[in-house]
């Protein structure tokens, strides 16, 4: 009898990985994808990394499958931005070894800056693509990816949404299976995109397109469920669960491949309902095509554009129910807010005592933009605060910049802030960048990056220099500053925002989350020496509160960093050891 277990969305797919044989995996850790990664990298078998960035992820894959092994490339949508470059030209080449590119949509924008549909890049740039419902299925298409891959010669992307990711169901395991190194043999013309060899490889894509759309109408993945011909539903991915959840009786067209779509198949499906309707998260991708050809089909006219799904949803747009029963439950109310003993609050809280504006960037910092610290005035992508600094002095001029820095994590910087900087000392320009060193990528869960000192499989390594490479690239004055030390900071940034340079600060403390931190201390206000000023409070910590027996500060909350402490000027916080 064969073992079944219990599984995370990402975990199933990992296991899928692994059961395919996959023996190179390369990602950067983006919400909702990351622990494909770190469950991958507890498999022996598959060589596991963390990336720089998604870029370089997916070039690594396309290495490794040029080499003629299985590879695999994980990222978030916003990732495959990031990847877009090698990504449609990798659509060109075809594969050797199987590649399967996993990415994660996030509809509700639950942990991203947008809600862009990997389906639509997929369809730019003429590759398959695979959208599992459940845990179970998840495991499964990524072996089918990898059959598919190779079949067709062709990278295959599989489609994931946040709430498959982090959902469970039941999962049947079954034994890796170990695939035989495809044979390496120089083949210029296939894999060499210049344009002359560009040109020919169109037409093969366009044969190979052609050809599993056609193939597509026999494929397991696509079938029809149910017996009701009143209405149908064309569905694929988490929408189909819900779907079966509120309408179990109707018929569906479940698609398991979502690009290209078996134009036949949905065809004879539509003939066989009274009403057809698309059921689909995000944008109407397979809805325009089905009506491109010719087919009458309902779909976003009934569902919004934004957002999550749900059964309720679903009953109250297609059958006329609302009111309470269908309302979404609300959870209570949790405000975004830097953690108790943050190094980026440190850093905000003398950029905003100094009414300095910030160019922001991705990761937890971003919470600078809210209130009370209120100082990142806007937030792009990955690296683009580096940039766009460089944008505003090159537009208002160096005397603009007086009142302005940019900040950036450290994995952020890595990832696409470096080349931003090297773009400001190539064209001359000056300004300050607050590099807020927290020793990990904090955002997306504590995974380690190229200036750790730690891999993916925590095998130590050599950990970048930041200070050296700021320098390596021109820049010739860098400081790093312990990110608690507010006096030393904010004379370092009066000094940068004044002058007429390219000044790096590299702002440095550990991430309070980080395992191994040890706090021996808590911070307690004596109630004789409060005035009750309330310049505690301004620093925004969820440690702090005011009651009407005045400030209290939570022992329990409290990591100690002293923060609230450096800002009183009454002496009526001090530090407990526990």
């Amino acid at each position: 009898m064969s073992e079944k277990k219990i599984m995370l969305g990402n975990e199933a797919i990992a296991r899928g990985v692994w059961e395919a044989g996959v023996k190179v995996s390369s990602a950067y850790p983006g919400t909702p994808s990351t622990e494909i990664s770190e469950y991958a990298a507890t498999y022996s078998e598959i060589y596991a990394e963390w990336a720089p960035n998604e870029k370089v992820a997916v070039e690594v894959a396309a290495g490794a499958c040029m080499a003629g092994v299985r590879s695999l490339a994980c990222m978030k949508h916003v990732g495959l931005n990031v990847a877009a470059d090698p990504v449609f030209t990798l659509a060109y080449t075809g594969v050797r070894g199987g590649m399967v590119i996993v990415v994660a949509d996030d509809p509700g924008i639950a942990s991203s800056q947008n809600e862009q549909d990997t389906r639509m890049i997929a369809r730019s740039a003429h590759l398959p693509v695979l959208e599992p419902s459940d845990s179970a299925e998840a495991k499964e298409f990524v072996k089918l990816a990898y059959e598919i891959s190779e079949e067709y010669d062709t990278p295959v992307i599989l489609r994931t949404t946040t709430k498959l990711s982090h959902s469970q169901s039941v999962v049947e395991l079954a034994p890796r299976v170990e695939v035989e190194d495809k044979e390496y043999a120089r083949d210029a013309a296939k894999y060499v995109m210049m344009p002359a060899n560009a040109i020919r490889r169109h037409i093969a894509v366009e044969a190979r397109e052609n050809r599993l759309a056609k193939d597509a109408c026999n494929l397991s993945v696509n079938r029809i469920e149910g017996e009701d011909n009143e209405i149908g539903f064309i569905t694929s991915g988490i929408a189909y669960q819900y779907v079966k959840e509120a309408f179990p009786n109707a018929k569906v067209l479940k698609l398991g491949l979502v690009n290209p779509l078996p134009k036949d198949l949905i065809g004879q499906f539509i003939g066989s309902v009274k009403k057809a309707v698309v059921v689909e998260e995000l944008e109407p991708v397979m809805e325009e095509q089905i009506r491109a050809w010719g087919y009458e089909v309902e779909g976003k006219n009934l569902f919004t554009v934004q957002g999550e799904y749900s059964a309720n949803m679903l009953k109250a747009r297609l059958l006329g129910e609302s009111g309470e029963v269908f309302a979404k439950a609300q959870a209570p109310a949790r405000p975004p807010i830097l953690c108790p003993g943050c190094p980026h609050r440190s850093v905000f809280s003398v950029l905003n005592k100094l009414k300095i504006h910030a160019a922001g960037d991705i990761g937890c910092y971003t919470l600078g933009a809210v209130a009370p610290l209120n100082v990142i005035d806007h937030c792009i992508c990955m690296g683009a605060s580096v940039s766009t600094l460089h944008g505003i002095e090159k537009a208002k001029g160096r005397d603009f910049l007086k009142n302005w820095v940019a900040v950036i994590g450290d994995s952020t910087f890595l990832h696409t802030g470096v080349n931003s900087l090297m773009n400001m000392v190539y064209n001359k320009g000056t300004g300050t960048v607050i590099i807020l060193d927290n020793r990990t990528t904090g955002m997306t869960g504590h995974q380690e990056h190229a200036a750790t000192g730690k891999t993916l499989k925590n095998e130590p390594t050599y950990a970048v220099d930041l200070v050296a490479l700021c320098k390596a690239v021109g820049v010739e004055d860098v400081e790093e500053i312990n990110a608690f030390d507010i006096v030393a900071l904010e004379k370092k940034i009066k000094a940068a925002v004044n002058g007429n340079t390219l000044t790096v600060i590299i702002a440095k403390a550990p991430c309070a989350l980080l395992k191994g931190q040890k706090f021996p201390y808590y911070c307690a206000v004596s109630q004789e020496k409060c005035k009750n000023c309330g310049a505690c409070m301004k620093i925004g910590c969820p440690a702090i509160s005011k009651t009407a027996e005045g400030i209290k500060i939570d022992p329990s909350a409290c990591n100690g960093c002293g923060l609230c402490a450096s800002y009183c000027k009454f002496g009526a916080i001090g530090k407990v050891e526990r």
